[in-house]
């Protein structure tokens, strides 16, 4: 592990890490005024518009700001691919439709911070050439709706918005467009689709988004958190950002959303490979509840491979999640208790995602049902020792073989829970019932 890579050594409390969001969080979204008093609200806007579209791209790109969708893919070189002259108009647009169950930071930063998001837009769509905007939001989230589009309609009347931003000739509108509640849309080009008002599902690549992407022309797609981070870029340098990580190539902060069996469950904002899952649990959120053994850590949303209780002391970043088989995801963290039952709590994944399955490819819309109806048969106790044989390989032929990373979710999951847990999977088939119960 190389220094760059090394967590920490001293205890958190003597070297506090930057908080770019969540000390902005309160009881209500901060209006206007409060963004432009105590977050230097639009500044970094403003400082955009008088640079090159290249000098925005490359001071993202020095940034190190890695998408935090879940997929880590970095925002800068996202934003380079647009081609610099298009026939065809180009877009810029925020995937608010956190439907990984586990992920819930997104929907905060709507409702506190709403124009810190707008203005990452801004700036993207000025680096990119963009002169219309689209949030595609999450359905349910109706309040953040609502508080976004007041965002909108302030930051239009203060001239942050519209025609003629900041009188530098630059016109940036932005659409709201809510989902109707199909997790298939958080995958870019399903979004897409949607948005154009066509059926949710991916679309067969290339072309890319970059070069084809809503109503035919070049687009970006970026999260909530990731934009939420450009302005500070701006503001502070690419560089400065940048050293906010503690590992290579994965810049500024994080916000880890912790669920499940812990004491103090909630958004924990730190730097960039700071902190370990470990740590994360124990030091942050005081350990689990009612002082049991922990038994198991989904890290990264609820289609990452699960970690066991030996495996915590990673340290909670998308490269070295990734060299031990998991991945970082949405840094939607569920932790799992001793005495909670892992059949049923995979049996409750696949069933999600055998819903969620938009039944385009067949490995997914076959092999989702088949691992949903063998789960449900072996936590109603009248499973048999091949089913595990069985699953195992229904997951092995959905891995990695559909358009997109829907299929893959649910494969994830089910290897990682059945070869690391098989014991309780096994308890299960020879008592006929959840030794929990």
């Amino acid at each position: 592990m190389s220094e760059q890579e090394r967590p920490p050594e001293q205890p958190f409390e003597d070297s506090q890490p930057e908080t770019l969001f969540i000390q902005h969080f309160c009881e209500e979204a901060r209006p206007l005024s409060y963004y432009l008093k105590n977050m230097s609200g639009y500044s970094a806007l403003k400082k955009a518009l008088g640079m090159s579209s290249d000098e925005v791209i490359n001071e993202v790109k020095k940034a190190h700001i890695r998408g935090r969708g879940g997929a880590g893919f970095p925002a800068g070189v996202k934003w380079s691919l647009i081609p610099k002259e298009s026939a065809k108009a180009k877009y810029f647009i925020c995937n608010a439709d956190e439907s990984e169950p586990g992920t819930f930071k997104d929907r905060d930063l709507m409702r506190y911070t709403p124009h810190l998001v707008l203005e990452g837009m801004a700036i993207g769509a000025y680096a990119i050439g963009a002169h219309t905007g689209y949030i595609y939001i999450r359905g349910e989230y109706v309040r953040e709706t609502g508080i976004l589009q007041a965002a909108i309609l302030e930051a239009e009347k203060a001239g942050y918005l519209g025609k003629n931003i900041m009188g530098t000739g630059f016109d940036f509108e932005i659409t709201i467009h809510r989902g109707a509640g199909a997790y298939i849309c958080g995958e870019e080009t399903a979004l897409l689709n949607s948005l154009e008002g066509r059926r949710g599902e991916p679309r067969v690549k290339p072309p890319y988004p970059a070069i084809a992407g809503a109503f035919g022309g070049p687009t970006v797609v970026n999260n909530v958190e990731t934009l939420a981070g450009v302005p500070f870029v701006l503001n502070r340098g690419g560089d400065w950002y940048a050293k906010l990580g503690r590992i290579t190539n994965s810049g500024g902060t994080r916000i880890y959303e912790v669920s499940g069996h812990v004491k103090k469950p909630g958004l924990y904002e730190l730097d960039s490979g700071s902190v370990t899952v470990r740590q994360l649990i124990y030091d942050y959120c005081h350990g689990i509840l009612d002082d049991k053994k922990l038994k198991a850590v989904i890290p990264g949303g609820s289609s990452a491979p699960v970690l066991r209780a030996d495996e915590i002391d990673v340290v909670a970043d998308i490269d070295p999640m990734l060299k031990i088989g998991s991945m970082l995801g949405s840094a939607g963290m569920i932790v799992v208790s001793e005495d909670y039952c892992l059949v049923r709590l995979l049996a409750r994944i696949v069933r999600f995602y055998a819903h969620e399955s938009c039944g385009q490819c067949t490995p997914c819309r076959e092999g989702t049902k088949w691992a949903q109806d063998i789960l449900d048969r072996i936590e109603g106790g009248r499973g048999h020792q091949q089913d595990l044989g069985l699953i195992l390989q229904v997951a092995d032929n959905m891995n990695a073989k559909s358009l997109c990373a829907l299929a893959d979710a649910a494969a994830g999951p089910i290897i990682s829970f059945v070869t690391k847990f098989r014991a309780d999977f096994e308890a299960h088939i020879r008592g006929g019932k959840c030794p929990h119960a």
